[in-house]
């Protein structure tokens, strides 16, 4: 699922069950020694994602530990994301020449719970969900919390910063199936230009939303590399 809405240089894995037989490396282990079972098992499938991944680009096994913030520790020169959510964990990842940074994230396809929206919106985004076409089969407010975590996670490994919800503005493209984020503080540099606006895109399949934010050595706007 998630490959389809990823540039064609990024390299990615997924899963919708927790198999048995996978394992972590030491440094991985510590950060769930204290973890409930659930929270264990979905973090052993989310790091199997990762190495299945990054072997695609060449990378032996290597332990993926988590860094300041929670932020998964990636080889040098990759940049990467994981996601995970109730029946799914996926890892995208992809050379830092080619890819600045990732973010990907999944969610149910179903509302958000009551107060989420007002928590994670502003008022001229609500009015944007609510000109969307009914009847899409997508939870538009889940789609705009998912398109916001996705900008972060691109967000913070550029910049080791906080970003709030408020400081991203999404606008969603129902026929497109992307969104674009605004920014409303300075935006990072990368490939030597300031990105103060992010293109995303998303995919809704087998009850499940899934967002990406890629910032490529393209453009912005004219990259023409999505599967």
């Amino acid at each position: 699922m998630i490959e389809h809405i990823l540039p064609a240089k990024a390299a990615s894995a997924e899963a919708f069950s927790d198999p048995s037989g996978v394992w972590l490396f030491p440094e991985e282990t510590e950060a769930v020694a204290r973890a409930v079972d659930k929270r264990r098992r979905e973090f052993t499938t989310a790091r199997s994602c990762a190495r299945q991944a990054l072997a695609r680009l060449g990378f032996d096994a290597v332990p993926v530990p988590r860094g300041p913030g929670g932020a998964p520790q990636w080889p040098d020169g990759v940049a990467g994301s994981i996601t995970h959510c109730s029946g799914y964990r996926a890892c995208a990842v992809a050379r830092t020449r080619d890819v600045a940074s990732v973010g990907i994230d999944a969610e149910p396809n179903e509302a958000t719970p009551k107060g989420v929206l007002g928590a994670v919106s502003d008022t001229g985004e609500r009015e944007r969900l609510a000109g969307l076409p009914a009847g899409r089969g997508a939870h538009w407010d889940r789609l705009l919390f998912s398109a916001k975590e996705s900008v972060y996670k691109a967000w913070y490994p550029l910049t080791g910063r906080w970003l709030g919800f408020e400081d991203a503005s999404i606008s969603i493209d129902p026929e497109r199936e992307s969104f674009t984020a605004r920014l409303r503080v300075p935006g990072p540099v990368a490939f030597d230009r300031r990105h103060d606006v992010f293109k995303g895109r998303w995919i809704i399949r087998d009850g499940l939303i899934a967002t990406a934010v890629c910032i490529t050595s393209e453009e912005d706007g004219k990259n023409p590399t999505h599967r």
